[in-house]
């Protein structure tokens, strides 16, 4: 009884035909050093080509495109050496069926890849910042889409060539009605959060970089992923909100259209404050701040009591940033300007049992 076949081969009986060996060895060989000087000589006509472009998009696709386009040439050049040695093909067509839906969906990442960072790069000539996050939203999540499309569809094709999945994936077909009840069960999340990150890219209820307040966190939209969303906020926490949470609940978005915003402080004095006379500093303090868009500037009395009432300053300010500084300043400026000029407005300026607002 012989373990092997008595025919030319790598082995014949239990002795190695180092003979067909050599010759297999000789034929992968000079398909990958094949490769690599085709890959070493396309490369050098690119890298020239390159230098005399002016546009960045060009270094940007040789540079990403290089070490794939290594391996796929590898890949490929085995494949023609394998048709001139019978031993090395009967070694390689296994392994190759395998790889070469890798090499596809590689090619197909890095092109994604690409043409993400591409139009980055154009993004940031533009000079409108609302304009320019709603389109690197809509960029972020339809690249996370492709490239979870392009994964899916990879790993399937790798995992069909090999024969005992393909037998596997035959016998599931058989009875499909079952295995898309079960699948279908099974994807629903998944399909939920997927369909969810294509309604945020076509809708926009929030893009990167806006300031958001959901479940009582205020923060900026950090990241924008299929199943949920990153919201980092005042203090560096990181907020996790489910992507389906701002298609089917309500929430704030200070920043839809454009970063200009209206904020008021509250001032509660005495019922005989002169109020023109704190106008007029209120006005000349707001004038002098770079801070102030000169949109809006207003002091009125929204409430008026026997002990005390309350005097409402708003301002605007051409973003949410320095909005928040503009009132920090006003409201320390106001405060140490009552207690130098008009300290008879201090006293007496909440009901009893309140606490001093300002």
């Amino acid at each position: 009884m012989q373990l092997f076949p008595q025919e030319p081969g790598l082995m014949t009986g239990w002795h190695v035909n180092w003979l067909a060996v050599g010759h297999t060895a000789a034929f992968a060989l000079l398909g990958v050093v094949g490769a690599l000087v085709l890959h070493r000589v396309l490369f050098a006509a690119i890298g020239r080509l390159v230098r005399l472009s002016e546009t960045p998009t060009d270094d940007l696709m040789a540079q990403h495109a290089r070490r794939p386009l290594l391996w796929i040439m590898m890949v490929i050049g085995l494949s023609l050496a394998a048709r001139g040695d019978a031993q090395l093909a009967a070694l390689w067509d296994p392994l190759g069926a395998f790889l070469r839906p890798l090499m596809l969906g590689w090619i197909a990442y890095t092109l994604v890849r690409v043409g993400t960072d591409a139009l980055e790069m154009r993004l940031g000539a533009s000079a409108d910042p609302v304009q320019v996050r709603g389109r690197r939203t809509r960029l972020a999540i339809l690249s996370r889409t492709a490239t979870v499309v392009i994964v899916v569809i990879t790993v399937g094709l790798m995992l069909f060539a090999l024969p005992a999945v393909r037998d596997i994936g035959t016998t599931l077909l058989a009875s499909a009605g079952l295995a898309a009840l079960a699948v279908g069960a099974a994807a629903q999340p998944a399909l939920k959060s997927l369909i969810a990150g294509l309604q945020m890219a076509v809708t926009e209820p929030i893009r990167l970089g806006d300031l958001v307040v959901v479940d009582g966190h205020t923060g900026r939209v950090e990241e924008i992923h299929m199943s949920y969303v990153l919201i980092r906020t005042w203090d560096e926490r990181g907020v996790m909100v489910p992507t389906v949470r701002f298609l089917d609940q309500t929430f704030e978005n200070w920043s839809r259209k454009n970063e200009q915003l209206t904020g008021f402080i509250l001032l509660r004095l005495h019922p005989e404050t002169d109020v023109a006379r704190l106008r007029a500093e209120f006005a000349r303090f707001v004038a002098c701040q770079k801070t102030w868009d000169k949109r809006s500037a207003t002091l009125v009395m929204s409430e008026a009591f026997v002990d005390y009432v309350e005097l409402r300053l708003s301002v605007s300010s051409a973003t949410i940033a320095t909005l928040a500084d503009l009132k920090f300043a006003l409201r320390e400026h106001m405060i140490a300007w009552l207690r130098k000029e008009m300290p008879e407005a201090l006293e007496r300026a909440t009901p009893p049992g309140a606490a001093p607002k300002a």
